[in-house]
């Protein structure tokens, strides 16, 4: 299973956002975090900022979200969509999509799979799939 660091998964978003602005080929998941950093223009200052901003720190008491979680998030989903798992997840975001677009849809699942990696990490366990499912059955 392949574990990056904080450093690695921001290194990650920042190259792919250099390799589209230079007109380089992408590869694997480069093209999926592509379209994900399109979607958020707000990050994309961000992203050609250099290292002092890729190494900051993002804290509730600081009131900024962080962009990097944001998008990892964001990234972690489009994969379980791609194979539909935890079983069901595809099913509940087609059905979050019959009533909004598919950005806002993937915003209310990131929502329930952050609260689920929060309980989990709070927990000491391991995220729970069926309290997510149940917290995107609650979403209308």
């Amino acid at each position: 299973m392949y574990n990056p660091t904080r450093d690695q998964v921001r290194q990650f978003f920042a190259d792919t956002w250099v390799k589209y602005r230079q007109g380089a080929p992408l590869a694997g998941l480069e093209t999926t975090a592509l379209d994900l950093i399109l979607r958020h223009p707000e990050y994309h200052a961000l992203l050609e900022s250099g290292e002092e901003r890729l190494g900051q720190d993002y804290t509730p008491e600081s009131g900024q979200a962080n962009p990097f979680l944001h998008l990892s998030l964001h990234l972690a989903i489009e994969e379980q969509l791609s194979i539909d798992q935890p079983p069901g997840i595809k099913a509940e975001f087609e059905r979050l999509t019959m009533t909004r677009d598919r950005h806002e849809a993937l915003h209310i699942v990131l929502e329930c799979l952050g609260e689920t990696v929060w309980r989990a990490q709070r927990e000491g366990g391991q995220p729970d799939a069926e309290a997510y499912l149940d917290c995107l059955k609650r979403s209308t």
